[in-house]
């Protein structure tokens, strides 16, 4: 069969095999602090720049703790996803599972208090009840490194305050019922308590911080794919790259856009104001910010997320292609 022979004789030949469709997963959170995800994602940044040969899969995912969980089985291939969980599963992995290649948001969470919870100072926390997106998130991991500096203590650290995992939907409902009485959330939805439920913003994240600037964001790629798809993963920087520039320059279209695609994700919309104040509270970037995440190691290690000896965490990047992208487009490194 000379036409079978053909067949596999052409797939030898270089440039053909990669002419293959291929599939790439990518994860984000329905939220603003994922803004660079849920804009590509409405306006199909990536079909263009990935090329005709390649889909893109999006999945959507309540907490990064889900999402390790997703990279580990090698259901997505790049993510975004917030620094907790990233240092948590790379020390799992033993630092084999994947690596930061850009940064995505600084900013963006906030703790927001019940309007008659009578909450004004932190000494007013004891007893009460705080949600968090899940145990051992990014958001998560904040609080309780918070509530340590304050010499306040948890339930299970023989105190009286009680952290409850309550995915970001659902804390509006309990702050309504008054079953929670304060929550640590990321954008969209602290905005949203503030607006629809008569919160209050007692903590924004942000004033505890240098320059106010702490990682959110940030992506990460499976060492797999990064291994395997060096040009995708390069594209795929370049696109995140055009669509954070995207969002600096149009920010009355940006929130066009991410109020849109979000409303679709979440099939509930939100208010004008909910989606003006998330993105004044954050900052897109590319930027990984990683003096922030070792911060943040050490407060997962006081929350006994992680054990009391890490692996280096400068394996945890791999920023050569990022710098790669930035340089062809005359834009400056990031540290």
């Amino acid at each position: 069969m000379p036409g079978k022979h053909l067949f596999f004789a052409l797939l030898l030949l270089p440039g053909v095999a990669s002419a293959q469709q291929i599939t790439v997963h990518i994860g984000h959170f329905p939220n603003v602090t994922h803004a660079q995800a849920v804009v590509a994602e409405a306006r199909h940044d990536l079909r263009s720049a990935f090329g005709p040969n390649v889909r893109v899969d999006w999945k959507l995912f309540n907490s990064g703790t889900e999402e390790t969980q997703a990279l580990f089985a090698g259901a997505i291939d790049i993510a975004y996803i917030g620094p907790g969980p990233s240092v948590t599963g790379y020390v799992r992995s033993h630092g084999q599972a994947f690596r930061v290649i850009a940064g995505a948001v600084s900013g963006g969470a906030s703790l927001v208090v019940r309007g008659d919870s009578g909450i004004k100072k932190p000494e007013d926390f004891h007893g009460k009840r705080i949600a968090t997106p899940s145990l051992g998130n990014t958001q998560d991991i904040a609080l309780r490194a918070w509530l340590q500096a304050h010499h306040l203590r948890t339930i299970q650290q023989g105190g009286d305050v009680t952290v409850v995992p309550v995915q970001n939907a659902d804390q509006l409902t309990l702050f309504l019922r008054k079953q929670i009485d304060a929550a640590w959330a990321p954008e969209p939805w602290a905005s949203r308590l503030v607006h629809r439920a008569h919160g209050r913003v007692f903590l924004d994240e942000r004033s505890l911080w240098p320059q106010g600037r702490f990682v959110t964001t940030q992506v990460v790629v499976t060492t797999r794919f990064l291994r395997e798809h060096p040009d995708l993963v390069k594209r795929f920087l370049t696109a995140h790259v055009a669509v954070t520039r995207w969002i600096q320059s149009h920010p009355d279209q940006a929130r066009q856009v991410i109020a849109q695609e979000l409303q679709r994700e979440t099939h509930e919309a939100l208010l004008p104001q909910v989606l003006q104040d998330s993105l004044a509270h954050l900052e897109v970037t590319w930027d990984p910010i990683r003096s922030s995440l070792v911060q943040d190691a050490h407060e997962a290690q006081a929350a006994h997320f992680l054990p009391s000896v890490l692996p280096p965490l400068d394996g945890l990047y791999d920023l050569a292609p990022l710098h790669q992208v930035l340089a062809r487009q005359n834009l400056p490194s990031v540290n």
